[in-house]
Formats: structure tokens, sequence, C-alpha cells
């Protein structure tokens, strides 16, 4: 099968004030030339620190936030030159699902309201036929139908997190964007939410682009793995030859962390927009050719680095 997504040199940049009291302001390049490809029914992880732009990207990858520059082709269509109205009747093919399940759910709406909507509004079920659909969809997600009727607080977090990834299941969409899906998470119910988005993935055949900042997890349920630092795509491929077989140093540190050898350097991602290699400031490894080029990302199709390799 080809891409249902291809993404290509995506950017998408930010002015912020240097400080409160400064008039002065400088360019925070959150996506710098991204390119990917998603297969039909596989799944892309992103990784990388708090500030490295992979929930931007994601955000730029749905339209949420309109990128400066690039191509984002979901389904042959390039989105960065279709209408906004046909952007929207493209929802239900793309969901994402946050963060927070608490925030992303309406509070004063109880399980009913919620599942029912997207269901409604898209025409995909008859209003005759919606309860015994909505527990169906509760039970793809692990719960059973006496949630139907209650309120976001009346449930615990895994069990919000599941209604949410309920709420994205309802359109049968093609693409599901995970952004940081389990971090807010007890390690023991993470455990269970990504096993629910490996059956998801096992049974519907959905592609998916799960972002984390945990490595571990990532490499766990992704076919693929893209790792960002400052923007950029430092490393690239397999997820296998990613984790075990690392080429850039950042990723390394990454791997390093989950074994709990904590990060030895600080980063100010809204400084330092250097000529050179972003990650030039924390690389133990570094060059004078590192702090004046800005490496490209090269290999092969399976594993690619953006670094010096003399």
């Amino acid at each position: 099968m080809g891409s249902l997504l291809s993404v290509s040199e995506l950017k998408k940049s930010y002015e912020v004030k240097k400080s409160i009291f400064s008039k002065n302001r400088e360019v925070i390049r959150a996506v710098d030339s991204v390119s990917f490809d998603l297969q039909h029914g596989s799944t892309l992880g992103i990784v990388g620190e708090s500030g490295s732009g992979k929930s931007t990207l994601a955000r730029c990858i749905l339209f949420l936030e309109k990128p400066d520059s690039g191509r984002v082709i979901f389904k042959d269509m390039d989105l960065m030159d279709i209408k906004k109205d046909v952007i929207r009747s493209l929802r239900k093919d793309m969901q994402i699902i946050f963060q927070d399940p608490y925030s992303s759910l309406n509070p004063r709406k109880k399980v009913f309201e919620t599942l029912s909507e997207p269901l409604l509004f898209h025409h995909i079920v008859d209003r005759d036929y919606i309860r015994e659909r909505l527990i169906e969809i509760l039970m793809d997600v692990g719960l059973n139908e006496d949630f139907i009727d209650k309120y976001p607080h009346e449930m615990s977090g895994g069990q919000r997190q599941r209604i949410a990834i309920g709420r994205a299941l309802t359109t049968n969409p093609s693409l599901i964007v995970a952004d940081e899906p389990v971090s807010s998470l007890d390690v023991s119910i993470q455990a269970q939410i990504v096993n629910l988005f490996m059956d998801i993935k096992e049974k519907r055949g959905i592609s998916m682009i799960f972002v984390s900042h945990d490595l571990n997890i990532v490499r766990f349920i992704s076919d693929d793995i893209i790792v960002m630092y400052k923007g950029m795509v430092v490393e690239a491929g397999k997820k296998n030859e990613v984790f075990y077989n690392p080429l850039h140093p950042y990723t390394q540190m990454l791997i390093d962390s989950i074994n709990g050898d904590f990060l030895k350097k600080e980063v100010d991602y809204k400084n330092e927009l250097m000529e050179g290699c972003p990650y030039y400031s924390r690389c133990d490894f570094s060059k004078d050719r590192c702090k004046k080029e800005i490496p490209v990302l090269s290999g092969d199709k399976d594993h690619k680095v953006l670094c010096f390799k003399d």
C-alpha cells in the first residue's frame, strides 16, 4: 500500500518577546523542515523532550494550527491548498486524542452525549440505534455499558482516557493522532492504555501517530520512529534500528534516561538559534564544523540521522 499521509518540509515558527518587559522579539522554529510518510495501517512514533516541537507538529498535521509552509498530503489531497470547509469535512477521518482526558471531555456532559455527538453530526448512525452503537464502542475500549450515563468526574483518569479514545473511534477514522495520551496516567494504567492502542491497531487497521517523550513506550507501539530536537528530526527509522542502534547522541541520551541516567545539561528551547547543528551545545562529540553547519538527514530508508559522520 502507498502512503496515507505524506508530510514534506513542514515548517512552523512563532514570534515571542525575549522577556515580559522587552519590545524585542525572537523567532522560535517549533517545526523546522520536517518530512515523513505514514503508511496505511502503520504507527509512527514521534519522540522528544518537552519543547522539541512534537506536539506542534501533531497539531499542524491536523491543521489545528496552520503550518507556515510545506506540504501535508492526506489521502492524495494537499491540505495546504484546499479550503477550510473541505478540511472540516475531513475531520471525521483525522482524529486526535489529547494528553489530559479530563480537560478534553466536557464535565457537564454524560458519556452518552459525548460519544453520540460525532455520530449524529456526521450522520453515521440513526438516532434509534445510538445507544446500541455506544455500548459497542464502550466494549471496544474495555468499559461496560454502566459508563454510558456517567460524568467525567465519576471516572478515573484511565477510564476517562478510554472514553476519549472511544470518541475518536466513533467516526471510523483513517488516522488517529495521540498526543502524549498516557503521560498523565499512573504507570500501571499507562500499560493498559498502550495495550488498548495495540488492540485498536490490530483489529481496525487504523494508522496512528503516537507522540510521547518516552522512547520506551514509543518503541513498544510504533513501527517507525522519528526523534525530534528543537523542531528538527535528528533521527528516523524502523523502531528497532532507532532503539537498538541509535546513531544520534540525543537519541542515546533519551535511551539512557529510561535507565535513570538523568540529563547532564539543561536546554533552553527559546534561545540559541544557531547556524549549526541544533544539538551542538549539549553534544559530547561536537566539532568546530558542527557549530557552523547544519547536517543533512541522511542514511538509508530504514535509518537516517542528522549528524556529521566524519
